[in-house]
């Protein structure tokens, strides 16, 4: 079975504008997909990438564009400067951890449904995703234990470290990432939504 890594960030926009896809590539291919929630900003640190505070204002109005473009073209309705941006990512982040290990153990929930809540919350519904409240209300609507808010918090904490480590390794520098190793030809990486397509040839053996 191939393994999809999914290097991703509960702040990207990005991250909201690829829904669900992900997920519906990997099972249409019964490919193993694994969510790996990181620092963005860290992560641009460690691999020569640029806060989007610190960007020309020529690649921020770029940016702008580009995002507006995407929320069309997805379907996806979107805030250019949402009320809680940047938000703390991290306790989001845990979350989603604890979640994937609960669903690993008695496979409960909906791990593409909560990321993408996650991301919702943010984009569109002007919601605080560092706000135990809202992440709680995420969790439950995918079908987990909001104490997973709490619980998971301590094993989240460390894995979300690790999941920079292992990024910074694979060569990942942006999100979102999928690294896939699925043959002998070793990984292959995928960054970008727009490069969902290319990832669904490639499981499909015909990229």
């Amino acid at each position: 079975m191939a393994r999809v890594d999914y290097y991703l960030s509960v702040i990207s926009p990005y991250c909201y504008f690829t829904g669900t896809r992900v997920a519906e590539v990997c099972a249409a291919h019964g490919a193993e997909l694994v969510y790996k929630p990181l620092d963005i900003a860290a992560l641009f640190q460690r691999t020569g990438g640029v806060a989007l505070k610190d960007r020309h204002p020529a690649r921020q109005a770029y940016r702008l564009q580009e995002l507006e473009r995407t929320s069309k073209k997805t379907g996806l309705p979107y805030h250019a400067k949402p009320m809680f941006f940047p938000a703390n990512a991290a306790p989001a982040s845990y979350a989603l951890i604890a979640a994937q290990e609960a669903h690993r153990k008695d496979g409960t929930g909906d791990l593409a449904r909560l990321s993408f809540s996650l991301l919702r919350a943010c984009w569109a519904e002007q919601k605080d995703i560092a706000d135990d409240a809202v992440i709680g209300e995420c969790l439950e609507a995918a079908g987990f234990d909001r104490g997973l808010t709490f619980t998971g918090m301590l094993s989240g904490a460390e894995t979300y470290a690790r999941n920079l480590e292992q990024a910074v390794e694979a060569s990942v520098f942006g999100a979102p990432f999928w690294v896939c190793d699925a043959d002998e030809a070793g990984p292959q990486m995928f960054w970008g939504r727009d490069r969902l397509d290319d990832l669904d040839a490639y499981l499909g053996g015909r990229l």
